[in-house]
Order: C-alpha cells, then structure tokens, then sequence
C-alpha cells in the first residue's frame, strides 16, 4: 500500500465485481465506497486484476443501480452473462480527478496509511501500515516498536489531531487499549 508521502495514485477503489446479475451483461459489485451514488455521474469506470495497476483497463458506464445493499453496473462493452462472467474478482477504479472532493478535515484513507502517531502527552506510538473498515468505523492498525501491532478506532473520541503537512496523528487512547 502507498504510504501517506507518496504522490497520490492515480485511480480510487470503489469496488469489486462478485458476480453476473442477469444475462444482458449486468454485473453485481461489492461497494467500498462511502459514496455509490456518485458513480451514476460518471462516463467510465476502470477495472483491474489488482488494486495497485496503474494501468487499470478503462470501460464506459452505461448504468448502475443500487439492489440489495449492491451496486449493479453495465459496462458498454459487456453484453452478456458470460463476459460479465469473466470480470469477476476485478476491482473497480475510478480516476482520481473523479473522486468526490473531500470536507475539509477529511483524509481518503490511503493518506493517513504512513503517518506517525503520537498520544496527546507526546509519546510515539507507532506508524499506521493499514486501515480495517468495520462498518461501525474505521480501525488504524500501527505498528509500534515498542508493543507491537496496535488496533486504534477511528473515531472522533480517539483521534484529537491529523496534520497531513506534519505526516503526525494525535490519539487519546481508550483505557486498556495497550498491553
């Protein structure tokens, strides 16, 4: 994965093709995104054997629809059930000059990958190397020198600080998080 320092990629993962819907070409996508409405507005999609091509395969978007907490997407030159077929387990991109612009204060969560975490009172816990979505907020997982693999929730109590500029997260630990 891309640290926080590196230039910023080319390409946002939004998805994962599952599976055919139908037998016109439609294909049935694993959403991992916070914003699939989005993707109606969109003229292409891109998709890849892996998350970090940089070279993903561009297709033009004819549809999407949500169905049963999924997207269904139509690609142009997808016309059947057994070419949908052959997508399957192809991660779904969008170029990044078409993600949604963020709120201020808000982070894509390959940026905060590589920053430094520090407890309020200063004390270096460690660098984040990955980002858990569990459903009911993100988790940072650090790897600290000194107590190993942390788990920190992402949540608005834990994390006080995030300057991007300084690479640094400041957290106040819940009690019992470290051994």
């Amino acid at each position: 994965m891309p640290d926080a320092s590196s230039k910023n990629p080319a390409y946002l993962l939004v998805g994962e093709i599952l599976r055919p819907h139908g037998v016109v070409g439609e294909m049935r996508m694993r959403v991992l995104t916070s914003y699939p409405d989005r993707l109606r507005s969109l003229k292409t999609l891109y998709l890849s054997p892996t998350p970090e091509n940089e070279h993903p395969q561009p297709y033009s978007l004819v549809s999407v629809r949500m169905h049963q907490g999924y997207v269904l997407l139509k690609l142009g030159t997808i016309t059947s059930r057994d070419t949908a077929d052959r997508l399957r387990q192809l991660w779904v991109m969008v170029a990044m000059e078409d993600a949604i612009p963020l709120d201020e204060g808000e982070h894509y969560l390959f940026q905060v990958i590589g920053l430094t975490v520090y407890t309020e009172d200063g004390t270096c816990l460690g660098t984040i190397t990955d980002v858990l979505e569990t459903g009911a907020n993100d988790v940072y997982v650090l790897e600290s020198e000194k107590h190993g693999e942390i788990l920190i929730p992402a949540t608005n109590d834990t994390i006080l600080e995030t300057d991007m500029d300084a690479q640094k997260m400041i957290v106040r630990l819940p009690e019992g998080l470290l051994p």
